[in-house]
């Protein structure tokens, strides 16, 4: 027997085995004083260390018994993790589409909201500053979108019209080849009326396609919920990037506060110079093509502005599509079209968008060639739209992390 003293048992020396076994000590002489010591006594560090070692040691035993090294089981569950959240990423796209392309509107009218900000006092300045500014934009864009997009729309339908008599055309009538290409023009004749009349016969599927797209239920509501969720994100930015900052232990906060910083540097400058090349692209071509007299040329500059997000292949589908049209419809200037695409593209490649891009975007062509065709295989059109970006966020939290190393 033990010795109590107001009540209380001695620890006896078996006590920590006593515990660990999830017993009560000896010193309680009956078995209903010992239950009633065990129910009233919380659980201790040591009865919770005994109880993970033993699980471990449950665990390795089992690992054991079936043959798996510990090791190997590690990388399978890594990669098991990394693939289920693959996964879950490509059934989400579309979603993460929207969120993504609310959160570059967000960053494109962001220094208007700051700027108007400033204008309004009291607590709710800057809900107001955002209303004013969405309510300018949306103004702005219809003044500008009504005359534009109506002469875009006449062109189309005359495009539209004289699409069957072009299909039907000879290709090479208006164009002069060189004396050595001069025999093959009866083949290749033959050969680009094959491919045309080939996809003459797609253009009904692709049209009803954009149709439905353009007018499905799924596409309105995404084109509604993308400002509503700029507006959100241009409301809140500011509380979501300190609770972003906040989730981390004290010592990573300044480096995730930097790679936030680093992320909205590159997001802002992307965008900006991508709407910036696009209008630059609209008011170019459809300035020199009118006054080339091309064939539709507004309607030209048009698609060559929308395809302008889309690196590399979009600019060139822009070009090959204005001069085949040109080509088909009888223009006769086809070398002087082509040498003012060469010369736009060059100024634009090695001036303009540099100076638009700034510091925020740089990127070897190869690797920006890989993005796009990757980004495609991925998720079409918007996989090569976003994959840009993707790299370089890559690439830049790989620069920061190695500066990160090495201080």
């Amino acid at each position: 027997m033990r010795v109590h003293f107001d009540g209380q048992p001695q620890i006896s020396p078996g006590y920590p085995d006593q515990l660990a076994r999830n017993e009560a000590p000896l010193g309680l002489a009956t078995r209903a004083q010992r239950r009633e010591w065990l129910a009233a006594s919380p659980p201790t560090p040591l009865l919770s260390a005994t109880r993970v070692r033993a699980a471990e040691l449950t665990r390795l035993s089992l690992i054991r018994m079936l043959g798996i090294d510990d090791r190997a089981l590690r990388v399978f569950w890594t990669l098991f993790v990394l693939a289920l959240v693959l996964f879950v990423i490509y059934k989400i796209a579309g979603t993460l589409i929207v969120f993504a392309l609310a959160i570059f509107l967000a960053q494109l009218l962001s220094p208007l909201v700051d700027f108007a900000e400033r204008i309004f006092p009291g607590r709710y300045r800057r809900v107001l500053a955002i209303i004013v500014v969405y309510a300018v934009m949306i103004g702005i864009t219809v003044a500008i979108a009504i005359p534009i997009g109506s002469n875009i729309a006449q062109q189309a339908v005359a495009f539209a019209e004289r699409l069957p008599e072009i299909l039907k055309s000879n290709p090479l009538q208006h164009i002069r080849l060189p004396n050595w290409l001069e025999p093959e023009r009866d083949s290749l004749n033959e050969y680009l009326s094959g491919a045309i009349q080939q996809f003459g016969s797609n253009i009904p599927s692709v049209t009803e396609a954009s149709r439905r797209i353009m007018t499905g239920a799924e596409s309105v509501l995404n084109a509604v919920l993308i400002p509503i969720i700029g507006f959100m994100f241009l409301v809140s930015g500011s509380a979501i990037r300190r609770e972003v900052v906040n989730f981390f232990d004290p010592n990573s906060q300044r480096i995730v506060d930097g790679v936030l910083d680093d992320l909205q540097y590159l997001i802002s400058h992307y965008i900006r110079a991508l709407i910036l090349l696009s209008i630059a692209t609209f008011v170019v071509f459809s300035s020199v093509l009118s006054l080339m007299r091309a064939p539709f040329s507004v309607l030209m500059a048009g698609i060559a502005a929308l395809l302008e997000v889309v690196p590399v292949l979009g600019p060139l589908t822009a070009a090959i599509s204005i001069v085949v049209v040109a080509a088909l419809s009888g223009y006769p200037h086809i070398v002087w079209l082509i040498i003012f695409l060469t010369a736009y593209r060059v100024f634009q490649d090695y001036v303009l968008s540099p100076y638009l891009m700034a510091a925020g975007v740089e990127l070897h062509p190869l690797w920006v060639l890989f993005g796009v065709l990757a980004g495609e295989r991925l998720a079409g059109i918007p996989g090569m739209f976003f994959s840009v970006p993707v790299i370089a966020a890559i690439r830049m939290l790989l620069l920061r992390t190695n500066r990160t190393n090495v201080q």
